[in-house]
């Protein structure tokens, strides 16, 4: 078997699905990227059980087959190559010989026999969404996701079809990210949990993806296809937690303040609060926000005040300053409401205004002061 490549598109494919890689499998088939050609098409697989990559890319050969090639050393030799073509040949004992313009390589590689088949997605319902929005909606919402070995559910992204709407949701009991689009919608009502891991990977690929991508789910897998490559997953098996009912709807004391000034402070403020904890204690009277943190065994403190624009009653509360920095480092506006009801109730955070057809919302839960 044998085929002539060009060296760099070769490359950025393989770079593209190698993210599905593990650094320790259980297979050692799975250190190995597959190799398939047909009809002068290449497609490259990558797979560590959970998640299965594959691209397809046009090259040169006359013959038909498949190869499991090492993956490490085949990047490695890759990406020192400029842009020329590249001739595979492989013979009947797998043992695997690269041509190009500097000299030959030779490594061995496995049958592509024992490779693990894709998983195919019996009779599934499909829905398309624009790249950049489901991009955005991993970026807005993966921070929150759990990392609970106990409540795998939450270790990923719940994401609930409408007739009105698509919603994507993440939480780890502390803090919930809700985000919304209303410019999606499906005749079929349906949702499913999403791992973590292949939704980080979209995130990275998606960036450069231009255009629609097709979702494909039933009800134990989940593939999404862009361009020449698709990533295939299994879902969460389980029940989401009833997210609507933490969310509190009556919050009357509403406080506006400019994003950037507020995330500034508090990532000041934090460097002297108790580094169990985490504590900023947050106190509003008026147009007046007092950001504070102590951590009493080191003797640290820190004091910042902010002008703000508040309506309501005044309020002391604490918070986790982690979570209220990842969460404004998330918010896109200028400027973001911070609505509180209660020093025990959580505090929701969101944009001053949404973008056309956005919805976002992130909850946090409220530390105990300690007076």
């Amino acid at each position: 078997m044998k085929f002539i490549v060009s060296s760099q598109a070769l490359f950025k494919q393989l770079q593209t699905i190698s993210g599905v890689l593990n650094s320790s499998n259980t297979l050692p088939i799975l250190d190995n990227f597959l190799f398939e050609i047909k009809d002068n098409i290449l497609k490259l697989s990558c797979s560590d059980l959970e998640s299965t990559m594959t691209s397809t890319i046009s090259v040169e050969s006359k013959n038909e087959g498949s190869i499991a090639i090492p993956a490490k050393i085949l990047l490695d030799i890759l990406k020192t190559f400029p842009d020329h073509p590249l001739t595979f040949s492989f013979d009947e004992k797998m043992g695997i010989e690269i041509s190009s313009d500097y000299g030959k390589y030779k490594l061995s590689g496995f049958s592509g026999e024992e490779f693990p088949k894709s998983p195919v997605i019996e009779s599934p319902t499909s829905v398309h969404f624009d790249a950049h929005t489901v991009q955005r909606a991993i970026e807005k919402s993966i921070f929150a996701t759990g990392n609970d070995d106990l409540r795998p559910v939450m270790s990923g992204i719940f994401v609930q079809l409408s007739e009105n709407d698509v919603t994507f949701v993440a939480t780890d009991a502390h803090k919930l990210v809700r985000y919304k689009r209303t410019d999606v919608k499906t005749s079929t009502p349906s949702s499913f949990i999403i791992p973590k891991k292949p939704m980080n990977l979209l995130k990275g690929i998606l960036q450069n993806v231009d255009g629609e991508i097709q979702v494909e789910f039933n009800e134990s897998n989940v593939s999404f296809s862009f361009e020449n490559s698709s990533l295939t997953c299994r879902l969460i098996d389980g029940k989401y937690p009833n997210y609507e009912a933490v969310i509190p709807d009556q919050n009357p004391n509403r406080l506006t303040i400019e994003r950037n000034s507020f995330l500034q402070s508090i990532k000041r403020v934090s460097i002297f609060a108790n580094k169990t904890t985490h504590q900023v204690r947050l106190k509003i009277n008026g147009s007046e926000l007092n950001i504070s943190a102590e951590d009493i065994d080191f003797s640290n403190e820190a004091n910042e005040r902010l002008t703000c624009s508040y309506e309501g009653e005044s309020i002391e509360i604490g918070f986790n300053s982690r979570f209220l920095i990842e969460m404004l480092n998330n918010v896109d506006t200028d400027n973001v409401v911070i609505e509180l009801s209660a020093p025990h109730r959580a505090g929701i955070i969101v944009p001053e205004k949404n973008e056309g057809g956005e919805d976002l919302l992130m909850l946090v839960m409220p530390v105990m002061l300690n007076n």
